[in-house]
Parts: structure tokens; C-alpha cells; sequence
């Protein structure tokens, strides 16, 4: 189990002021001072993990198709920024080992969301897992989620100590043995589809409470006050601000 959670999670970094999971992104979110980010991770051709949220390049690159189709090299040619802001231009699509590096070097903890491309459960799991496991300091704050079960099951395998997050949108009727049978330490539920009911029910297993993703401080405030024990945020500094935090 985690000791400690902020109540405050930079998603994709501090997506709303940078392009999301680059690090320009990271760094805006230790700029505003967020404790900890979450960021995604997806593999390419040639089994690289690095950090992007679609299954395909269009939204968040120049390129087009689906992200494992192009070896890492191929990535790297592509801009990762100039949609979001032509300030960007030129920023990459980093491996998750560049992102691990910049993280420790900013002093953040991390959520990393296994989110592989569809049938690449399995590998994508293993590969972040072993980059973890070769970079990523000891004791230093870490929480690996998904959606998907089965790279659940392989971090439970794999990497024991390392504390996972069960993702839930619509939670199948048995997520609450899932969230057993993988030895969930948290549960992180999309905020939108919460009420003062469900929120109890998921602490009733014990577990914090997660929710994503929320910009609203009023939301955010109702969250809290059902006992959610802390948000993404695309906005971490304008969230502090506004929570008096």
C-alpha cells in the first residue's frame, strides 16, 4: 500500500499548459507545483516504451497511424508539439526513459499508465516494468496503473512491490474481486460518473480513491469531501491556487 497520495496528480504532466506526455509538459507541472505526474506509455515497432496517450499518431504529432507501426527513430522525426503551440515546435515524443530521467531529476513521484495498443498487453507490461526497474530509484514515490487487467497481472508478477492502480470507467460487475485477485492499492475512477455513493462503496474495499480527470475546483471540493483521496488535474498550479493548497 501506498504511504503517502497528493491531492494533486499533474495528468500527462500539465496538459493544459504544454503538450501532453513530452517533457516540456513534465516540467510545466514541476513548475506549478505539482508533486507527482501520470503520464502513459505505449510501445513502438521495434518494442520501445515511450510516452503517448492514443493508439494513433494524428492528435498529438505530425504523423498518422497507429503509433506501433514506427520503430523509434521514425518517432523521433515526428513533432510532438506544434499542435498544441507553435512554441513547442520541435518537441519529441520521449522514450520513458528519458521521462524517468527528467522525472527523478525534478524530484516528482509517478503514475505510470500502462496503456498499450490493442493485443500488446503483455509486452507493453514487461517493457515498462524492466525500465522501472532499471531506473527508477528506490523509494522514491510510484504507482503503475491501467485499464487493463492483464498488464495488471504481469506488474503483479513481475514487480510485487511496486504499488498498482486499478483504472475503472465502467467498472465490470466483479471489479471489486479484480481489484483483489491483482492486489490493487488503489482504485482510480473517472470523476464524471462519481457520486457521494459510489465513492463509498469503492473506499468500503480500503483502498484510496483516485479520480480523474478534474479542472473544476468546486468539483474537486465535492471529491474530497466524499473522500477521494486525490485528482488528476491538467492544471495542477491553477488547481493549487484556486484549493488555497
Amino acid at each position: 500500500m501506498l504511504s503517502t497520495l497528493p491531492r494533486l496528480i499533474g495528468h500527462r504532466g500539465a496538459k493544459e499548459n504544454a503538450p501532453e506526455n513530452t517533457l516540456a509538459s513534465l516540467r510545466e507541472a514541476a513548475r506549478q507545483g505539482a508533486a507527482w505526474v501520470e503520464v502513459d506509455v505505449m510501445l513502438t515497432r521495434d518494442r520501445v516504451p515511450v510516452l503517448i496517450h492514443d493508439d494513433t499518431l494524428e492528435r498529438t504529432t505530425s504523423g498518422t497511424g497507429p503509433v506501433p507501426d514506427l520503430t523509434l527513430a521514425e518517432l523521433r522525426r515526428l513533432d510532438a508539439g506544434s499542435w498544441f503551440d507553435p512554441r513547442f515546435a520541435g518537441e519529441t515524443v520521449p522514450t520513458l526513459e528519458d521521462a524517468l530521467a527528467l522525472i527523478r531529476d525534478l524530484g516528482l513521484g509517478l503514475n505510470l499508465e500502462i496503456k498499450p495498443y490493442p493485443g500488446q498487453d503483455v509486452a507493453t507490461a514487461e517493457a515498462a516494468i524492466a525500465t522501472l526497474k532499471r531506473l527508477w530509484p528506490a523509494g522514491r514515490p510510484l504507482l503503475l496503473s491501467s485499464f487493463e487487467v492483464p498488464c495488471l497481472e504481469v506488474a503483479r508478477d513481475l514487480a510485487p512491490d511496486i504499488p498498482r492502480g486499478y483504472l475503472l470507467w465502467d467498472p465490470p460487475a466483479d471489479w471489486a474481486a479484480i481489484a483483489d485477485r491483482i492486489g490493487a492499492a488503489t482504485l482510480n475512477v473517472d470523476q464524471e460518473r462519481q457520486t457521494a455513493g459510489t465513492v463509498a462503496v469503492y473506499r468500503a474495499t480500503g483502498r484510496p480513491v483516485l479520480a480523474y480527470t478534474v479542472n473544476d475546483p468546486r468539483r474537486a471540493n465535492e471529491l474530497f469531501d466524499w473522500g477521494v483521496a486525490g485528482v488528476f488535474t491538467d492544471a495542477p498550479g491553477r488547481l493549487a491556487a484556486a484549493l488555497g493548497q
